[in-house]
């Protein structure tokens, strides 16, 4: 079954999409999805043209994702946050066919791009410059679908190849991972741009049948009110946003006691969050383990120990599989010893747009996370930093979210990012970045790590309490600012 028609025949629903105060059927969706494939070949666009667009979270990008894959085309999105320079290496790495962008972003000012919400709207004409819907195009498993890019603080960014295969079948498998069904109803934060923000916005709950409900502008007041209005049941996200919820004031249990599950990924899901979580929210909270390359290939699942929910990142789902090798030569670590993790399965991306780069990541089928992980034998996944985001004090290596997660297990400690900071007699020493509720510097921070029996050389020598995180697209602490912001030292940090 193509991506397409997988979506196309989930069950129908009286609420598919919400957008602000727009609400959307099933039978409403499939028809603004033919009419606007039918707008877009019109156009030109046909099986295996690109279609590029920035768009924040609309239901407009909800639609034109379905109505390119209907003609068999590769959407290529592109983050609503990019400014000029990054859009300028995004772009010159594709040749779309068609180029529509939200009136007022950057994309926008472009010449031949079509606007969309504005003054110069083309979206009406579009969807309905044909007198009838498109026909679905057959696509096969190895067309390539869509085209995302990955975000980060330093570095081009690169394109990830996805095919309607690994699409399709991620979509598939998070509704069995998660138990998705369409009684269920998911808000989503990320941007559909982002890979998280695709599967869990539109892949996984389109292939249920549950309702979307997307967020364009988050705050933790707006996702409380969204989750005891809309009755969500599901949430997928970093800790920023749980943590947000919980210490806003108008945080209540009844308020979000429609919310049974939350899976969270990236940095700083630490055991002391998944346990605040889980008995602030009354859900079950479990961390999650993917990325743009390799979408939710670790979890746990109902009926797995729900201490493992804290303290590991579960294990291999579906047909995945995973390794951890030595970085350097690639030989097999011994189970419980860190390693980089390579990960195996249907859900991989194809590779990048730039050969190099998918040479340099794919050895013998396999993907190079470039995260440090540990596997024990029973098949536990455990990430224990980013190979590049070591802390190397006196030529001892410090994974930084080992060091954050005892941090996070203090009483008075909300988030705690912690960084390299250059130091010319030791090459780097620890500094943590905190966000406090009560008490904490460097006085309490070196008691904290003493009692809980952290070693010595992984101690914060530095600690920052600040109001906020800096915090990247995707909603993870933007590292590369905080460092940045150490060297330019500026007022209102404390140790």
């Amino acid at each position: 079954m193509t991506l397409d028609a997988q979506l196309a025949a989930a069950p129908p629903r009286a609420e598919l999409l919400v957008e602000g105060d727009r609400r959307f059927s099933s039978a409403e969706v499939e028809e603004l999805v033919g009419r606007l494939a039918g707008g877009l070949a019109a156009s030109g666009v046909g099986r295996g043209d690109q279609v590029a667009f920035q768009l924040p979270n609309w239901w407009e990008a909800y639609v034109l994702y379905r109505a390119v894959w209907r003609l068999g085309a590769v959407a290529v999105a592109l983050h609503h946050l990019a400014a000029d320079a990054q859009l300028d290496a995004c772009l010159g790495q594709v040749s779309p066919r068609v180029l529509l962008a939200a009136d007022g972003f950057p994309l926008a000012s472009r010449a031949g791009v079509l606007r969309v919400r504005g003054g110069d709207d083309a979206w009406p004409e579009l969807v309905g410059s044909a007198d009838a819907p498109a026909s679905p195009v057959r696509a096969t498993d190895d067309d390539v679908a869509v085209i995302l890019f990955t975000s980060g603080s330093t570095g081009a960014p690169k394109g990830v190849v996805h095919t309607h295969g690994s699409c399709a079948y991620k979509g598939r498998g998070s509704v069995a991972i998660h138990d998705l069904t369409p009684a269920d109803a998911v808000l989503m934060p990320a941007p559909l741009a982002h890979s998280s923000g695709l599967l869990n916005g539109l892949l996984a709950p389109g292939t249920a049948g549950m309702k979307t409900v997307l967020v364009l502008r988050w705050s933790p007041a707006l996702g409380l009110e969204l989750l005891e209005r809309e009755r969500i049941t599901f949430m997928v996200g970093p800790p920023t946003f749980f943590v947000g919820m919980l210490d806003d004031p108008g945080f209540a249990p009844e308020r979000v006691a429609s919310l049974r599950l939350v899976s969270s990924g990236g940095a700083g899901v630490s055991p002391a969050f998944v346990r605040r979580a889980t008995e602030a929210l009354g859900a079950v909270v479990k961390r999650t383990y993917g990325s743009t390359e390799a979408p939710t290939v670790a979890t746990t699942v109902a009926g797995d120990d729900p201490e493992r929910c804290a303290t590991t990142d579960g294990h291999a789902v579906g047909d995945a599989r995973f390794r951890v090798v030595d970085p350097v030569s690639l030989a097999d670590r011994a189970p419980g010893e860190p390693g980089e993790l390579l990960v195996q399965g249907p859900e991989l991306c194809r590779g990048y747009l730039d050969p190099a780069q998918t040479e340099a990541a794919f050895v013998d089928g396999w993907f190079r996370t470039g995260d440090l992980a540990t596997l024990d034998a029973d098949g536990w996944l455990t990430i224990v930093g980013r190979i590049k985001d070591v802390i190397i004090r006196a030529g001892e290596n410090i994974a930084a979210p080992a060091v954050e997660a005892v941090l996070e297990a203090h009483p008075s400690v909300s988030q705690a990012v912690c960084v390299g900071e250059p130091d010319e007699r030791l090459g780097e020493r620890v500094c943590a970045f905190v966000v406090a509720t009560g008490p904490f510097d460097l006085a309490e921070c070196r008691r904290w790590c003493e009692a809980e029996g952290l070693t010595r050389f992984m101690w914060p020598e530095r600690v920052e309490v600040v109001a906020e995180l800096p915090l990247l697209p995707a909603g993870k602490p933007d590292k590369q600012a905080l460092r940045d912001r150490l060297r330019s030292g500026p007022p209102g940090l404390r140790s």
